[in-house]
């Protein structure tokens, strides 16, 4: 099959093609590409990634929201962007910060600025079912 030759036979290679082709046409600079993913429980903000990067490359981030709030919260309606994509300003400040619902550290990211790109990009993960706000499993994109 011409589609598992050229997507290595991901499960979901198909669907995530168009994703995939955009990827590589990000221009380089000094911004990052974040995608919103909200749990119920947890604190974490969503993954953030570089430019022309794959999400398997992406990192789970804690958001500083001191300089820039994210729109959820600045909407008072949190989660309502659960999967949207981002271009994200701002800078890793090499910390790491406790998020005690999954009783891990992750990387904080010092928000900036941020601009909505698509409020259904593709897919990131193997199973939609990740993006459900309820599942207290972590996905890992790929």
């Amino acid at each position: 099959m011409v589609g598992c030759e050229t997507t290595g036979g991901l499960p979901g290679a198909g669907a995530r093609a168009p994703m995939l082709a955009a990827i590589e046409q990000e221009v380089p600079g000094n911004y990052f590409i974040g995608r919103r993913y909200y749990k119920k429980d947890y604190k974490f903000w969503g993954y953030v990634r570089q430019p022309r990067q794959p999400w398997a490359d992406s990192q789970l981030v804690m958001l500083n929201e001191n300089k820039k709030l994210a729109p959820d919260r600045e909407a008072w309606d949190f989660g309502f962007d659960n999967g949207h994509e981002y271009r994200l300003e701002g800078r890793f400040s090499g910390e790491k910060v406790y998020e005690p619902a999954s009783n891990g550290f992750y990387p904080e990211f010092v928000l900036t600025g941020i601009q909505l790109l698509n409020k259904q990009p593709g897919p990131i993960f193997k199973t939609p079912e990740a993006l459900n706000p309820e599942r207290r499993i972590i996905a890992e994109p790929y």
